[in-house]
C-alpha cells in the first residue's frame, strides 16, 4: 500500500485489513529453498542492505562499511555457502528474487549453551524490510529447525541485539528463551546481543 492510498476516505480498521492482506499476499507468494552458489551476490547484498538499516545509527559509516566489506562481500558469502558446516536457505519471489535468508552454523557455541544437548546455532536470518510482517522470518526459521532435527541437534540458539525488541519478540513468539549474553564488536563500538535458545 502506497502512502497515496492511505487516508482516502478510508478508516483506520480499512487500512489495516488492507496492510493485513498485502502481508498474506506476500507470504503466499514466497518459496523458500536450500541456497545455491550462485545466490551469494543477492545474499550479500541482501545482508549488507538489512544489517545496514538495522545497525548502522549505532555505529561509525568507516567501522560499518569495514565490517560489511569483511562479512557481507560476495566472495566470504561464496565461502562461507561452500562450508560444509554452514547451511543456508533463502526466501524468494519473483523467479528467484532473494527476500530473506538463514543460516544454520555447526561448531559454534556460547558458555552458557555449551551444557545443553547437541546445540546448534541460528547464525542469520536477515529479511528484506519490505516482507517484515508477512511470516518469511518465521518459515526460514522453520527450514532451519527442521535440518537441525534431521541433522541430530536438540538446542538450537541465537544471538539478538539487546536493542532489536521487534526481533527478540519474534523469537520469544518461536519458543527461543533468553539463556545469556555476548559482546558484539564492530570497529570500536561494543554491543552487547542476548543469547536465546530452545529445545527442538
Amino acid at each position: 500500500m502506497t502512502r497515496d492510498q492511505v487516508g482516502q476516505g478510508g478508516t483506520l480498521s480499512d487500512t489495516t485489513q488492507a496492510l493485513s492482506q498485502t502481508r498474506t499476499d506476500r507470504a503466499k507468494s514466497v518459496t523458500i529453498r536450500d541456497a545455491r552458489l550462485d545466490d551469494a551476490a543477492a545474499i550479500a547484498h541482501l545482508g549488507s542492505q538489512v544489517f545496514a538499516a538495522t545497525f548502522g545509527h549505532s555505529v561509525a559509516p568507516q567501522d560499518l562499511n569495514d565490517y560489511l566489506e569483511r562479512a557481507y562481500s560476495v566472495s566470504q558469502i561464496t565461502r562461507d555457502l561452500s562450508n560444509p558446516q554452514r547451511h543456508f536457505f533463502v526466501a524468494c519471489v519473483d523467479q528467484d528474487r532473494v527476500v530473506g535468508f538463514s543460516e544454520l552454523r555447526e561448531g559454534s557455541t556460547e558458555d552458557c549453551v555449551s551444557g545443553t544437548e547437541n546445540p546448534v546455532e541460528l547464525f542469520r536470518l536477515y529479511v528484506d524490510l519490505n516482507f517484515h510482517g508477512a511470516g518469511v522470518g518465521r518459515g526460514l526459521i522453520e527450514e532451519v529447525e527442521d535440518l537441525a532435527k534431521e541433522r541430530g541437534f536438540k538446542t538450537l540458539w541465537l544471538g539478538v541485539w539487546e536493542e532489536n525488541l521487534k526481533a527478540q519478540k519474534v523469537y520469544e513468539k518461536m519458543g527461543f528463551v533468553r539463556v545469556g549474553d555476548h559482546v558484539f564488536k564492530v570497529g570500536e563500538v561494543v554491543q552487547t546481543d542476548y543469547i536465546m535458545s530452545k529445545s527442538i
